[in-house]
């Protein structure tokens, strides 16, 4: 607190000093008493002054980033801290299971059988445990960018199944973390607003090389062209009925991307004898 007021009060008085120093100068000239050495010393306070607001500006800056991305960790984080709870409770659920499997011989005749109830029961129960599909995501290093994803998969349509692949658990990147959710974001609302009930498989991929983050979104497509694809980009442009207010989520996608000096590529790939729309990007 003491030296936020301190900070302060220094840029208050740059701020007089600099006004109070252009008035010396202009009163200098008008009176006819001007002296080159003074207007030197004036030039180089005036400079001091200038780079104190700079700094001040760039501090000040820095403040509300830092501020931004705390209030995204806060509001991300809590969604993965209810995946933590929810595995948890099942911890016991999970134990009862194990109970039952390791009991089964008792009241099956041969080995032919207890094999086949075993890989029956086994695959009820991960059909019914959906979250364990999620687990990867609670083990990267980027824990804001985790709690973002599985709260957009688990408020994401019902009919829509997500497989989500990690293949490097530290996630480093040099983009600010409110742009890269703003980034990633885009890319998922995009992905699940172009899913319907018969079209409605979402893979993603989270890696990262070279200090950067590799992320990948596939969804499913039908008779689209490439040359159509790469118009998603541009400004304004929509496939939507109602265009007014779309058309600019994948622009400013692309525009923040080359900011940061990243890649944005798109591609048709063929999963499973289906066409599926690929969005990479590096950054």
């Amino acid at each position: 607190m003491f030296n936020w007021v301190r900070k302060f009060l220094y840029r208050i008085f740059c701020v007089v000093a600099l006004l109070v120093s252009v008035y010396l100068i202009v009163d200098f000239l008008v009176s006819g008493t001007f002296d080159y050495r003074i207007f030197i010393m004036f030039v180089l306070l005036i400079v001091v002054e200038i780079w104190g607001l700079i700094d001040w500006r760039r501090n000040y800056l820095l403040m509300k980033q830092k501020e931004s991305e705390l209030k995204l960790y806060q509001h991300y984080i809590r969604p993965l801290e209810e995946l933590v709870k929810e595995i948890r409770a099942k911890q016991h659920e999970f134990d009862n299971h194990i109970n039952a499997i390791l009991n089964m011989h008792l009241t099956v005749e041969d080995y032919e059988e207890l094999v086949a109830r075993q890989s029956e029961y086994i695959t009820e129960v991960i059909k019914d445990d959906g979250s364990r599909r999620y687990l990867p995501l609670l083990r990267i290093s980027d824990k804001v960018l985790a709690g973002f994803l599985y709260s957009k998969i688990v408020r994401a349509p019902s009919y829509i199944r997500t497989d989500v692949e990690v293949k490097s658990l530290e996630i480093i990147s040099g983009i600010s973390e409110h742009h890269l959710i703003e980034i990633v974001g885009t890319l998922v609302d995009n992905a699940y607003e172009a899913c319907t009930k018969e079209r409605n498989r979402v893979f993603m991929e989270l890696d990262s090389e070279d200090d950067r983050l590799i992320f990948v979104v596939k969804n499913q497509i039908q008779n689209t062209r490439m040359a159509e694809i790469h118009r998603f980009f541009e400004k304004g442009y929509s496939t939507k009925k109602d265009a007014d207010g779309h058309g600019l989520g994948l622009y400013n996608a692309k525009m923040l991307v080359g900011r940061y000096r990243g890649e944005i590529t798109v591609s048709i790939e063929k999963m499973e004898n289906q066409d599926y729309i690929s969005i990479k990007v590096i950054v």
